[in-house]
């Protein structure tokens, strides 16, 4: 890896990160192996955005966002850096380490079975740097584990951009250019790394590939991939991408997004959350629809937590990208491409007549594309299926388009059974997401508009009472209108309440959804009363 600008060597006698004095960059120091010294990066003039940290399995990795003068941030990551010297020493325990190690291949592309086979490498990474090296500090030790690591089971140098929680893409697109980051809070970044080579880019996307069964090269320059851990990976090659050899990778969140934090992030209201919590308690099904990265998913996975905990969930993605509460009795599924002989394919649609065979009480689908999809989806409402999908579309009307005219082309009669739409939108400009629209359905297809986003005030606004969904939860509970806005209310009060305190991973947000049905006085009473319940 080389560094977008120059790297500064402070030379011998400055302190490093494993304790004593820094030898010269190369030069070995009292234990034969030059200890790690800190990456430093100089020429980026700009002020300090933003600064935090995070740790790469072990090793610890500081972040600074910079203002660029070309008014694009400068994402400036600081590992702990390695002398030439040190890496030639740590390729060579590369080798030994894979051929100590025994495992099967089985198990490396096993997501249940990552941190099993990273604990064996781990473990048998130490004993050898034990042996060979044993005056060298743990810190040392853990950070060149960690380096091992990454070049070994990881993508190698953009390994540590893996581990930020704050970034959603990582792009290569060629050796010539610094990678770019897409950041949760400041959008797209330049980075302060760029790959030495097209060949690096090669070999990084060679490696994936070779873990999932497949292969890029140039007669097969294009590959869709996905990582063990659930990551989405896209990777071209030159002359195809005439800039270069190119991979972007969609990371997949270890924490996942719930409601008091969309609610925090003030992507959506108190108000239509507790709306369509009391829809989703009693069954009512949703579409969500949205743009590219407007977080279709993230929301899809939000309102899920609000599923009581006695009903079975069946999901079908086409990458595992969601994430429930453990206690919930749910049974994730995920398509699968055929192999190189073009056999055992499972598509959305297998997935779909199979899911409906289980006996789910909620079905949740990734995405919804092709007519036949479509079909198996309203045929599963129309026999007592409570179903929540994602779509493409910029809002409700152009889903109902969508819905209703090729390729989908479904019959406007059999899109009445939704109960309404839910639209997400991300404002690239101020680097955003919000619920843009929330519209109940009519018959014929029409739709009545009932919270919409005003950007001017950066609120979401409500514009029409309900009128169907109102009628449809009467029918089905035999609750009047004013208990049922009691309700709302009530489930607002527990929504703002966990804001309040907090509560906003998905095991605690979930665990207070639960107590809601199950719990309900002594939940209560907890938010009654503004104290702390779990």
């Amino acid at each position: 890896m080389r560094m977008a600008s120059k790297e500064k060597d402070t030379g011998s006698g400055s302190a490093a990160p494993g304790g004593g004095k820094k030898d010269a960059v190369g030069s070995p120091g009292p234990t034969g192996i030059p200890p790690v010294r800190q990456m430093k990066v100089v020429g980026i003039k700009n002020r300090l955005s933003e600064g935090y940290y995070f740790n790469s399995d072990k090793m610890p990795v500081n972040v600074k966002i910079r203002a660029d003068q070309d008014l694009v941030p400068i994402y400036e990551l600081t590992i702990p850096g390695l002398a030439e010297g040190t890496r030639l020493i740590l390729n060579t325990l590369r080798g030994e380490l894979i051929t100590k190690v025994k495992v099967d291949i089985t198990d490396v592309i096993d997501p249940k079975k990552v941190d099993e086979v990273k604990k064996k490498f781990e473990d048998a990474a130490l004993e050898l740097l034990n042996r060979q090296f044993p005056s060298t500090s743990d810190e040392t030790k853990y950070v060149l584990v960690s380096y091992v690591l990454q070049h070994t089971l990881g993508l190698g140098e953009i390994e540590p951009l893996m581990h930020d929680d704050y970034l959603e893409e990582v792009v290569v697109n060629g050796a010539n250019e610094p990678i770019w980051v897409y950041h949760k809070k400041y959008g797209w970044c330049k980075t302060n790394i760029q790959l030495k080579s097209e060949a690096a880019i090669y070999d990084i996307a060679s490696s994936i590939g070779r873990k999932i069964g497949k292969q890029i090269s140039v007669l097969n320059p294009l590959m869709d991939a996905h990582l063990p851990t659930g990551e989405r990976v896209n990777a071209t090659l030159f002359p195809v991408s005439n800039h270069g050899n190119t991979i972007t990778i969609r990371k997949f969140s270890s924490n996942p997004w719930t409601i008091p934090t969309l609610m925090e992030l003030n992507c959506i209201s108190g108000e239509l959350s507790a709306f369509i919590w009391l829809c989703i308690q009693y069954e009512l099904s949703f579409l969500i629809s949205g743009g590219t990265g407007s977080g279709k998913t993230s929301f899809l996975n939000a309102i899920a937590t609000m599923i009581p905990p006695n009903q079975r969930v069946v999901s079908i993605e086409d990458t595992r990208e969601l994430a429930l509460p453990s206690f919930l009795h749910w049974v994730p599924m995920v398509t699968r491409e055929a192999n190189v002989e073009s056999r055992g394919e499972v598509t959305m649609l297998n997935l779909l007549v199979n899911a409906l065979r289980q006996r789910p009480d909620r079905i949740l689908v990734g995405e919804v594309r092709k007519q036949r999809e479509a079909e198996i989806l309203f045929e599963a409402m129309h026999t007592g299926h409570s179903v929540y999908a994602t779509i493409h579309a910029d809002n409700s009307a152009e889903t109902i388009t969508r819905l209703t005219t090729p390729p989908i082309n479904m019959p406007v009669e059999v899109v009445d059974s939704l109960a309404g739409i839910i639209v997400q939108y991300r404002q690239r400009r101020l680097g955003i997401r919000r619920t843009l629209e929330f519209a109940e359905m009519e018959k014929g297809g029409s739709l009545r508009l009932l919270y919409k986003w005003d950007p001017r005030a950066d609120s979401i606004a409500k514009v029409n009472d309900s009128i169907n969904i109102l009628s449809r939860l009467a029918s089905y509970t035999g609750m009047f209108q004013k208990e049922m806005l009691d309700d709302i209310a009530e489930k607002k009060k527990v929504l703002e309440w966990s804001v309040k305190n907090r509560y906003n991973d998905i095991e605690r947000v979930g665990k207070v959804m639960a107590a809601y049905y199950k719990q309900k006085d002594e939940l209560m009473d907890a938010v009654t009363k503004d104290k702390k319940w779990i």
